[in-house]
C-alpha cells in the first residue's frame, strides 16, 4: 500500500519540531530553577540570533530597489497598517468568540513584520519581483524593529493589555542592540556568518523552540490546557484563516487598480501577507509574561496557515505563468 505522501506536501517540517516541543513542555515542564535557566538560556539566544542576523544583513540589500516606492508603500502600508486595523474591527465585532489572551495573540499577529525567507521564497516560485521581495521583506524586518514595539503600545494597550514603558525597554533591548551591534561588528564578522549560513539557522530555529518549551512550561504550571478548549481552537484557526484571506484578497484588488505589473501584484500579495514567528515569539514573550502560552498559539497557527495558503497560491501563480508563456509561444509559431 503506497503511503499517502501528498498528506505531508505542505506541513512544515519546523512546525512538526514546535508541536514536539509543546509535547515535552506539557510533560515535563521546567519549573523552579529549571525554568530560571529556561528563560535566561531563552533571552541569550534571541539576543544571539538577532546579534547574527544583524551581521548577516547588508545596508544596502535593505535599501536596494528603493525605485519601487509604490510597491514597498503598498507592502509596508499592509503590514503595519492594514493589518491592525483588520485586527482590531475583528476584536470590536467580535469581542466574546476569543478569549482575551487569543485575542491578544492575535492582535499581536497583525503588527508584527513580514518574514523573509518564505516573502522572498514564494515570491521567487510564482515568478513575482524577487529583488523588490528582498527590499521589502528586509526593510520591513528593520522597520518592524522599532515599530513593532510601538505599535503594540497601541493595539494591545487600547484591548487590555498593559505595556508599559519598561516593557518596550526590554523588547528594544533584546532585539534591536543585538542587532544594531551585530551591524556595527558586521565588516570584521559579516563574511563568516555569511559563510556559515547553517549555524544561523540552527541559532534562528533553536532560539524559537527555546521560546516555546520556555513559554508553554509557564503555561502548564499555570494550567494552560484548562484555559482552552478544542473549540476555542478551532474559532481560533478560523480568524486566522479569516484575517490571512481578507488581507491577500485586499492586496490583490488593490494592485490591479492601481495598475501593477503582474510580478509586482505577487511580490505585493506574498511580502504583504506574511508574518514573522521568529520576530512574534520574542516579543510575545515580554508582553505576555505569566500566559505567554496562549499569547502565542494564534502566531504559530496563523505561520503554519500562511506556508500552506501561500504554498498552493505560489504554485497556482506558477502554472498561470506557464501557461502564458506557452500560448505566447503557440501564438508566434
Amino acid at each position: 500500500m503506497r503511503r499517502p505522501l501528498w498528506l505531508f506536501r505542505y506541513i512544515d517540517p519546523f512546525l512538526v519540531a514546535i508541536l514536539t516541543t509543546v509535547a515535552i513542555a506539557s510533560f515535563a515542564p521546567a519549573h523552579g530553577e529549571g525554568a530560571v535557566l529556561a528563560d535566561a538560556a531563552t533571552n541569550a539566544a534571541v539576543a544571539l540570533l538577532f546579534f547574527l542576523h544583524g551581521a548577516k544583513l547588508s545596508p544596502s540589500a535593505a535599501l536596494a530597489g528603493a525605485r519601487h516606492w509604490r510597491l514597498h508603500g503598498l507592502v509596508f502600508s499592509s503590514t503595519f497598517i492594514l493589518f491592525p486595523l483588520v485586527g482590531l474591527a475583528a476584536h470590536a465585532l467580535m469581542p466574546q468568540l476569543l478569549p482575551a489572551s487569543l485575542w491578544g495573540g492575535v492582535l499581536l499577529v497583525t503588527i508584527l513584520p513580514s518574514t523573509v525567507q518564505a516573502s522572498i521564497a514564494f515570491t521567487s516560485v510564482a515568478g513575482g519581483n524577487v529583488p523588490a521581495a528582498i527590499c521589502s521583506a528586509s526593510a520591513s524586518n528593520l522597520m518592524g524593529l522599532v515599530l513593532t514595539p510601538l505599535l503594540a503600545g497601541f493595539v494591545l494597550s487600547q484591548r487590555g493589555v498593559g505595556l508599559s514603558g519598561d516593557t518596550v525597554v526590554n523588547i528594544l533591548l533584546q532585539m534591536l542592540a543585538p542587532f544594531v551591534a551585530g551591524q556595527l561588528l558586521r565588516p570584521w564578522i559579516g563574511s563568516l556568518v555569511s559563510r556559515n549560513a547553517r549555524l544561523l539557522k540552527f541559532v534562528d530555529y533553536g532560539s524559537i523552540l527555546l521560546i516555546v518549551y520556555a513559554a508553554f512550561s509557564h503555561g502548564m504550571v499555570n494550567g494552560l490546557w484548562h484555559q482552552v478548549d478544542a473549540a476555542e481552537l478551532l474559532r481560533l484557526a478560523l480568524v486566522d484563516v479569516a484575517l490571512l484571506a481578507i488581507i491577500m484578497a485586499l492586496l490583490t484588488i488593490a494592485s490591479r487598480r492601481l495598475g501593477f505589473s503582474r510580478p509586482d501584484e505577487i511580490t505585493i500579495v506574498f511580502c504583504g501577507s506574511k508574518k514573522s514567528l521568529a520576530t512574534g515569539l520574542p516579543i510575545a514573550n515580554v508582553l505576555f509574561a505569566g500566559h505567554v502560552g496562549l499569547a502565542i498559539l494564534p502566531v504559530m497557527l496563523f505561520h503554519q496557515i500562511q506556508l500552506m495558503v501561500c504554498a498552493t497560491l505560489a504554485k497556482r501563480y506558477a502554472a498561470r505563468r506557464s501557461m502564458a508563456v506557452l500560448e505566447t509561444a503557440t501564438a508566434a509559431s
